[in-house]
């Protein structure tokens, strides 16, 4: 059984009679399949499932990219493998690479079947609400054809899935972990943020109110670390005010409603999502509450990375948000 942190058996120096030169050539598309494989499940076994090869045919090719590149790409652990800092690099460039071919067979399949093309879109939940139904209504007119997923999540967790080339852009925030000059960042909002409350909840009655009385309730909040939970830290901070001391912490913003639908608890969400629940989730239900400050965010942004140029169909849809964005600051 090989030992943890050591090279991959098939990495390792070979004998003088079984000793061969490097392979000739450059990389192949499969050697980029397999070393993004290895990078998102860990496993060798299982990478070598997901592009179709038995393990040890996987483990010859680790040894022949290595061989080729002169350098070490993975350590063997006790369980599944880990990528060197070279390994991830390629890893990581692997990915820009298979996605640029992805796109252009998406493309070319597009306009074989008539279709223009598939866009993969991520933003933080107040242009979700407030900017993207504007602008995709556009696009619904101006270029049906066009397939587009929306994800709703943190700029962190977003930024994350667009430098593993599962979005082609997102509008958020680039995340402080990660080195800023990957992107490629147009401000194009303001995000602000208000309470919601259910019905008949004693603060109503009381408003508008000021940080002291909401502080006296449960809330409903966003993790630790997010812009918006920096936010509400913040005004607390700022009016030397003890935080809630009971709190709740969750991403779902439909969890979030229910929550606040059932219970006292109190819950900051971007101004577009509190008008919207209010509106047509929950009319009867949740209410708006009335406050003396106010929760502001810091603006947000379309971002690309530098090095990725986009496909012609993302292209549209981010000119699309542009434009409207552009609309609104007019």
């Amino acid at each position: 059984m090989a030992k943890p942190n050591s090279p991959l058996p098939a990495a390792a120096a070979p004998s003088p009679r079984a000793s061969r030169p490097p392979p000739p050539g450059r990389l192949k598309l499969s050697h980029l399949r397999l070393i993004a494989a290895v990078a998102d499940t860990g496993v060798l076994g299982a990478a070598a499932q997901s592009v179709n090869m038995s393990q040890p045919a996987a483990s010859r090719m680790i040894a022949e990219m290595e061989a080729l590149l002169e350098a070490q790409l993975c350590e063997r652990l006790a369980r599944g493998v880990r990528l060197t800092p070279l390994g991830q690099s390629l890893a990581s460039r692997a990915r820009g690479v298979l996605l640029q071919l992805s796109q252009a067979e998406r493309e070319f399949a597009d306009l074989k079947a008539g279709r223009r093309g598939v866009v993969a879109v991520g933003s933080v939940s107040a242009p979700a609400f407030d900017l993207a139904p504007a602008a995709l209504t556009r696009l619904r007119r101006a270029a049906p054809e066009i397939e587009l997923s929306l994800t709703v999540d943190s700029s962190n967790t977003l930024a994350r899935e667009l430098l593993a080339a599962r979005l082609d852009f997102m509008i958020g925030r680039p995340p402080d972990d990660i080195d800023a000059r990957l992107f490629h960042t147009r401000a194009i909002g303001l995000e602000e943020a208000r309470l919601i409350v259910r019905r008949g909840h004693p603060l109503l009655s009381r408003a508008p109110v000021d940080l002291a009385a909401c502080a006296e309730f449960e809330w409903i909040l966003q993790p630790r670390g997010t812009l918006l939970r920096r936010a509400v830290d913040s005004l607390f901070l700022a009016a030397n005010i003890p935080p809630p001391e009971r709190f709740l912490n969750t991403t779902s913003m439909t969890l979030t409603m229910m929550l606040a639908a059932r219970s006292d608890a109190i819950a900051p969400l971007s101004v577009a999502a509190v008008d919207f629940a209010c509106r047509n989730v929950a009319p009867g239900a949740l209410a708006a509450l009335s406050t003396t400050f106010e929760i502001v965010v810091q603006p947000y942004s379309l971002i690309t990375l530098r090095d990725r140029p986009l496909s012609p169909a993302a292209q549209t849809v981010y000119e699309m948000l542009r434009e409207e964005a552009a609309g609104r600051a007019g």
